[in-house]
């Protein structure tokens, strides 16, 4: 027999028992949430689950594929809902009817001649002038132009939310608005990139932490873009809306679109490990020297999957944001959009996608129905309480609400005990 050929033949398929057992599992959650808590509450949170399943296959590209923690998902998330918010509202006409966009279009041109002439300034040594002079020209050419744009800049925005409130959306399609924030995102993740994926894992999770934050304040305050702490609502959806046909129908036809979204991804996805792109990002997270000495660009590579990551995000962050019909720059918070997924990603297993969407749904369940279970514990302790004649605490429903932060920490501790690759670890094929 040929050795070489036996090498290669590829070991029998096991039976998937713990994938069945699990998704099992996280199918009776379902059906006994939708028996407690109804229909249209229960795909509700389906829907919700199933964006965040998309924030988390990109978390679990960056980090199972290829190794890089992003501390910031939040900030593509934000992006994302903003895009989605920008695109799809309809056009302010008290905006759009004055001479406010061009005032608006004239600043922004000032802005991009400033950055050139800055940019011009720091190449003045290529035609003799000392790189010291050179350097302090560019210094005071960018503070000068820096504060005569944002003064100008300035005034043009206090016109446009005293007059208009803010510019408001474009009027189109929402999946437009879905591809642009994913696109945005990606964009976003590539400047990033370019800076930060040189730095090790922990200063890379703590400069993509202060980039998210940075998104985030941005996006706060700038009232005349967004509306700030105002917030933007209702957003259109993609679907008839609530109002049209009811909230079951309404959100069942949204999940149907979400979960189209996540079959098509998957796909990709899979198709994607198993080539030889694949098998080149696992080979740099696992030795990153041996690959560079067989001859393979890794920082291309890093970026490539470090961006496509982000368009994944911006993309579920844009989903995430019509479906809850509100854009609200305040509501992104590191606890919700960012740790959450990575709790998924974690419980589900870094690198496997079938992992990270069992991962999706079970957490977000959990994440969901903690609350609820938690008051109705409580509950039932101070019906027995009363007849022992305890006293009755106060603002039972935000202690409820607290018990979801306890639930979440007590679970990643026991996944981190227990299972520390995951409930459905990465199974890397071996070839002989």
């Amino acid at each position: 027999m040929d050795t070489k050929r036996a090498d290669t033949v590829a070991a029998p398929r096991r039976f998937p028992l713990r994938e069945v057992v699990l998704f099992a599992a996280v199918l009776t959650a379902v059906l006994g949430v939708y028996l407690v808590m109804g229909a249209a509450y229960s795909t509700r949170m389906l829907v919700e689950a199933s964006c965040y399943a998309i924030l988390a296959l990109g978390l679990t590209i960056q980090w199972g594929y290829a190794g890089q923690f992003n501390a910031g998902v939040m900030g593509f998330v934000a992006l994302g809902g903003f895009c989605a918010m920008f695109f799809s509202m309809p056009i302010n006409e008290a905006f759009w009817g004055s001479e406010l966009p061009g005032e608006l279009g004239q600043v922004l041109l000032y802005a991009i001649v400033a950055i050139l002439v800055v940019f011009g300034a720091t190449r003045l040594d290529r035609i003799g002038v000392p790189k010291l002079l050179r350097t302090l020209i560019a210094i005071i050419l960018g503070v000068v132009l820096y504060l005569m744009v944002v003064n100008a800049f300035r005034g043009v925005t206090d016109q446009i939310e005293a007059r208009a409130g803010f510019i408001g959306g474009l009027g189109l399609p929402v999946g437009v608005g879905w591809i642009v924030g994913g696109a945005l995102a990606g964009g976003v993740g590539y400047f990033i990139g370019k800076v930060c994926l040189g730095l090790r894992s922990d200063y890379l999770a703590i400069a993509t932490l202060g980039i998210a934050e940075i998104i985030k304040a941005f996006l706060k305050n700038a009232d005349w873009l967004t509306r700030g702490t105002a917030t933007v609502s209702p957003l259109p959806w993609p679907v008839p809306g609530p109002a049209e046909i009811g909230f079951t129908l309404a959100r069942a036809l949204y999940l149907s679109v979400t979960a189209a979204m996540i079959a098509v991804i998957f796909f990709l996805l899979s198709r994607a490990y198993h080539a030889p792109w694949g098998r080149m990002i696992r080979a740099i997270r696992d030795n990153e020297i041996s690959a560079a000495a067989m001859g393979k660009d890794i920082n291309k590579r890093r970026l490539e999957i470090f961006v496509l990551g982000c368009v994944l995000m911006g993309l579920g962050g844009a989903a995430l944001a019509s479906f809850n019909s509100m854009f609200d720059p305040q509501g992104y918070l590191p606890l919700n959009h960012t740790f959450l997924v990575l709790v998924m990603v974690i419980l589900g297993g870094p690198g496997n996608n079938l992992g990270t969407l069992f991962g999706a749904v079970a957490v977000y369940i959990i994440w969901i129905m903690s609350a609820p279970l938690a008051l109705f514990l409580m509950d039932m302790a101070m019906s027995l309480g009363q007849g022992l004649g305890w006293e009755t605490p106060t603002n039972m429903d935000s202690r409820a609400l607290q018990a979801r932060v306890f639930v979440i920490g007590l679970l990643i501790t026991l996944v981190l005990r227990y299972a520390p690759k995951g409930l459905l670890p990465e199974k890397v094929k071996h070839h002989g």
